[in-house]
């Protein structure tokens, strides 16, 4: 049947006999089709195949739209690592010839993707395609023994053919609004809506393309494109190709498909309007005629290169460009490049596309422009930049340390294990109904979530739960809502955080348009400054503490060694301690952090473990800010404005100054979502969890300004740790000022856990109890006895509430 055959079995890759191209013909079997293409599994196979174990680990077979040999872009990124670890079956569409007979192409990419190429004869209705299509892909899951299966969808085209299979899971991972795509199927849109019903998991390939789809589906994620960092920073000590050498400088480059997504006009112009600036066009031409490309000295079209070669010619580049017209083919693109060009350290000009505008432009990593005057002044202004001198590179590097391919994998793949856990338990919950009595509901209930806490995590379960038709109550022993990030006006008028300063950060995209819904938003990026010797720095440690605190002229590279210098390395990090001084050494150790944890946590930091600090950044850059998450900012009136919208729902009630202990039995609820301390749920059988608190001293100030930064830190004798002025916080105007004094203390409202080896053992058999607890979700810090940031409350309970809408 294959004329090179692959020996290609369950266990993965290493027993492949040869590396040429296996051909499936089908001229002998007997269950003819349209074209007669015929089936090539026998009942005797059939019946083998239901019975065969499968395997650990699930096979991927992906249908795409894309070719795999034609531009190394997502579905390469992504399915060249899965194949690591598992097999990989990459289904293109079909190739159409005079050949009489349908037959697959099956070959090995040297990454481990076998690669499968359906041939057809021409002249085939839609309907006959898809039928020997169907045929052809059947025999591929027999012939390699493909039972245990992920379906990977790029296409939804596909549907029409793979509707039949019953893989473990399915996924479409939706790279592109292909139907605004030229020459696009007009029965698109309707295979699209039977991919999102049939689909476990949806996600997407930029934020614009999530906002579009998030409504069609229960499980939408956004993963943008992510980098390859270590691939493309070559291009910063590479010598660039001989047939870009002899091309004059500056150069501004592009690499990619030259389709009707570029801005042919907009090409031209910058050609005309500099001819002393030369064009680097690289990458194939398609759906385009190709004489409607300009053609003028100063523009030089390369070709198409190797994935691997790009660095090479990145390297010679002073400027990259992104020069997309803005139309509905480009309305929802998120360009691989984008991080590409900025890994290679070269300077990025794009054109108003909004996954390029934010977050690269809005970052200020990107610039944007949209004419050709706009672009000629970007251009330049980019080329001139010292890219160092002005922190452009060291912005730039920080942010890409955020993503990467591996870890955008690593995330989908908790997900589809998650999603195949999902089904297998309601396969089981299914499979003993039969023997159970039925759930018979002997009363009726009031509401169908009790959920216990108003801030972060319960008010966003509330919000989810209700949206889809559920009847919430919220209590909270506090008077307000929000938890520990209400806010509120003192008697002076000046809007002030109760619980001490909370500033919202994060890289979630999820999260941050999820808040969005509620909130408009100021932009805020957080500074503060550390008290040592008698002068206020910055704190993280960077250029300018060290610079300001050693009276030193120190540049980045000078930093770099002089941390070296301080450090001391140790062979094994156990503690805080550990951390810090392996990191700067002893004395810095002693200047800013001792002191400091010390009166944070009541613990010498050689008490504490290594993860309470062991995220403290230094810096060799003059980068100030505390933070440097994708998003940064504050709630624009407030937080506790932000939660009043989030509970403000007809099936939303909220009781506030009450136990739920008062009121479980009085009003029935259905189950319960836990936000308080999981202790105190039951009753300390086991103890009580250590926490450290804190006491907030406010005051008002007859001035416009108390400090020069919204927070100052005091590692030092003081009893305090930290004093924050809530006015550069918020924004607001006022002629006084408020500002909060922070004491920690043992005693109080818990809002630390404090993490040490015996506490966590105490919590471990606290969380038995939670998993054994039937109808109750422990959600949140207190619940989970750990501290969590406002995004990973928020991402932790949108977590939760997708389980809970699984079984509901």
């Amino acid at each position: 049947m294959t004329q090179s055959k692959s020996n290609i079995n369950g266990n993965g890759f290493k027993q492949i006999i040869s590396q040429e191209v296996a051909q499936t013909n089908l001229p002998e079997l007997t269950e003819q089709q349209a074209s007669g293409v015929s089936s090539p599994i026998s009942s005797s196979q059939k019946k083998q195949q239901k019975s065969q174990d499968f395997t650990p680990t699930p096979d991927i077979v992906c249908l795409s739209h894309l070719r795999w040999n034609f531009v190394f872009q997502r579905p390469q990124h992504i399915l060249s690592r899965c194949a690591q670890g598992r097999r990989v079956f990459f289904i293109e569409e079909p190739i159409f010839s005079k050949e009489p007979l349908g037959r697959l192409d099956v070959s090995q990419d040297d990454s481990g993707v076998v690669v499968v190429v359906p041939h057809l004869p021409e002249g085939l209705s839609e309907e006959a395609i898809n039928a020997d299509l169907r045929v052809l892909v059947d025999g591929l899951l027999a012939e390699h023994k493909i039972s245990n299966y992920i379906c990977w969808y790029y296409t939804p085209m596909a549907i029409a053919f793979t509707s039949h299979w019953q893989p473990q899971a399915i996924v479409y991972d939706c790279m592109d609004e292909l139907s605004a795509f030229k020459g696009a199927s007009p029965k698109l849109k309707t295979y699209e809506a039977e991919l999102f019903r049939r689909a476990n998991l949806v996600f997407t390939g930029g934020q614009s393309l999530y906002e579009s789809k998030v409504n069609h589906h229960p499980n939408v994620y956004a993963f943008p494109s992510s980098v390859d960092v270590a691939h493309f920073a070559k291009a910063r000590n590479l010598q660039e190709p001989k047939d870009q050498a002899s091309i004059p400088h500056p150069r501004l480059g592009f690499y990619g498909v030259i389709d009707e997504r570029m801005d042919i006009e907009l090409l031209r112009g910058i050609a005309e309007a500099r001819p002393d600036w030369h064009l680097v066009i690289i990458g194939p031409v398609v759906k385009i005629d190709p004489a409607t490309l300009p053609q003028h000295e100063n523009i030089h079209y390369l070709g198409s290169k190797d994935y691997k070669e790009l660095p090479k010619y990145l390297s010679g580049w002073d400027l990259a460009m992104l020069p997309f017209a803005r139309n509905e083919s480009t309305r929802y693109i998120s360009p691989t490049k984008t991080p590409e060009y900025l890994a290679a350290a070269t300077p990025v000009v794009s054109t108003s596309i909004r996954d390029v505008v934010r977050p690269y432009g809005d970052l200020k990593l990107v610039r944007i422009a949209d004419t050709v005057d706009e672009f000629v002044v970007a251009a330049e202004l980019a080329m001139q930049e010292d890219n160092v001198a002005s922190g452009w590179l060291s912005r730039v590097d920080a942010f890409l340390e955020k993503i990467s391919w591996d870890r955008t994998l690593a995330s989908m793949i908790k997900l589809i294990d998650s999603a195949i856990a999902a089904d297998s338990k309601e396969d089981k919950i299914g499979a003993v109904t039969g023997k159970q009595a039925p759930n018979i509901i002997t009363r009726d209930f009031v509401f169908d979530y009790l959920i216990v806490g108003a801030g972060f995590s319960g008010s966003v379960i509330a919000e989810r739960l209700a949206a889809d038709g559920k009847k919430v109550l919220v209590v909270d022993k506090r008077n307000h809502i929000g938890g520990n990030a209400y806010d509120h006006y003192d008697e002076h008028g000046v809007l002030v955080h109760k619980y001490g300063p909370h500033i919202f950060h994060t890289n979630s995209r999820e999260v941050f348009e999820y808040l969005s819904r509620f909130t408009q938003w100021r932009a805020y990026e957080h500074r503060v400054l550390a008290s040592v010797d008698g002068q206020l720095v910055p704190i993280p440690i960077n250029l300018d503490t060290i610079n300001k605190l050693y009276g030193m002229n120190l540049n980045s590279f000078e930093a770099e060694e002089f941390f070296k210098s301080l450090a001391e390395p140790k062979e094994y990090i156990n503690t805080s301690e550990d951390v810090v001084i392996s990191k700067v050494g002893r004395v810095l150790y002693e200047k800013f952090f001792r002191n400091y944890t010390r009166k944070q946590w009541g613990l010498d930091p050689s008490e504490l473990d290594k993860s309470v600090i062991a995220r403290i950044p230094t810096r060799t850059n003059r980068d100030d800010r505390y933070f440097t998450d994708s998003y940064q900012a504050m709630p624009l009136h407030g937080f506790t404005r932000m939660f009043e919208n989030m509970l403000n729902h007809s099936n939303i009630k909220v009781m506030l100054n009450t136990d739920y202990r008062e009121i479980e039995k009085a009003i029935p609820c259905r189950e319960m979502v836990y936000t308080g301390p999981v202790d105190e749920f039951f009753e300390y059988r086991y103890g009580k969890l250590p926490y450290r608190s804190l006491e907030f001293k406010h005051e008002t100030h007859n001035t416009q300004v108390f400090q020069s930064a919204p927070v100052i830190n005091y590692p030092n004798e003081h009893l305090y740790t930290r004093v924050t002025e809530f006015k550069y916080l918020t924004g607001q105007e006022h002629a006084k000022t408020s500002i909060v004094y922070e004491y920690p203390q043992a005693e109080g409202d818990p809002y630390y856990p404090v993490p040490r080896p015996e506490n966590q053992e105490v919590y471990k058999q606290y969380k038995t109890l939670a998993d054994s607890t039937p109808g109750v979700y422990f959600v949140g810090r207190l619940a989970t006895y750990k501290y969590y940031n406002m995004d990973q409350c928020v991402a932790q309970a949108l977590s939760v509430y997708k389980q809970i809408a699984v079984k509901a």
